[in-house]
């Protein structure tokens, strides 16, 4: 690939997310959940979309090539499909969990099934609790920690989405570990989502603010790149 093409082919890609990130910031921004885009698609169509997706994307799922699935990760899935409460259904749980946990699995610290699927239920339940969408949480988790759970940052910030310590004095829990994955999840979500509420929905502010840089655009624009070539879901 030419000098040329390689630099058209990233501009393209600035202006697709660009004109992304504006259409949410004013509200354009809408998706459709699974749930209701199965109202209109018989459920063997949609399967048979989702695997096309991950064969032929960019992350596809090269661990699942074999002729009959990984029976231990049929049984962590079951098992983590039990236990998600956030979602509508078991098919919206079974799709989900599959793709995010395909994704996923390219972290070092994201190699063992059942640690994805314990994570990415996890991620589901507090960002829903929230009122957040899950794809912008793992967003954030790959911009602040690279989905390490112990990350600690040179000014205190801890664990998957780099929570400071002091939340704790202001909440009066001095006691909770923030290297704890629900606890740390719980509380960067609320902390995204007042941010959020207080940007008036805002995405761009809200995640400058959840990054100490209001004013500047370098994180959100970095978090958006992230949701839309990593996390972003169209089922």
């Amino acid at each position: 690939m030419t000098q040329h093409s390689r630099l058209g082919r990233t501009n393209r890609q600035r202006v697709r997310t660009c004109n992304w990130a504006l259409a949410l910031m004013f509200g354009r921004f809408t998706g459709r959940s699974s749930h209701s885009l199965r109202r209109n698609i018989p459920k063997p169509v949609t399967l048979f979309a989702l695997a096309t997706s991950l064969l032929l994307g960019s992350h596809s799922a090269l661990a699942m090539t074999s002729d009959e699935p990984d029976p231990s990760l049929r049984t962590a899935l079951l098992n983590a499909v039990n236990e998600a409460d956030s979602f509508e259904d078991e098919f919206d749980a079974q799709v989900w969990l599959m793709d995010m946990s395909t994704r996923l699995k390219r972290y070092r610290s994201m190699r063992n099934e059942k640690v994805r699927l314990d994570l990415l239920r996890m991620v589901h339940q507090e960002a829903t609790k929230a009122g957040l969408q899950p794809e912008l949480v793992l967003s954030v988790i790959q911009i602040e920690s690279a989905f390490d759970r112990f990350a600690l940052s040179y000014v205190g910030a801890q664990g998957y989405m780099q929570v400071m310590p002091f939340w704790k004095k202001e909440i009066g829990r001095d006691d909770d570990n923030l290297m704890d994955t629900r606890t740390n999840l719980r509380y960067g979500c609320t902390i995204l989502k007042h941010y959020l509420d207080r940007e008036k929905g805002n995405l761009i502010r809200a995640l400058a603010r959840y990054n100490g840089s209001l004013g500047r655009t370098k994180y959100p624009e970095k978090v958006l790149l992230a949701w839309d070539k990593y996390w972003f879901v169209n089922y």
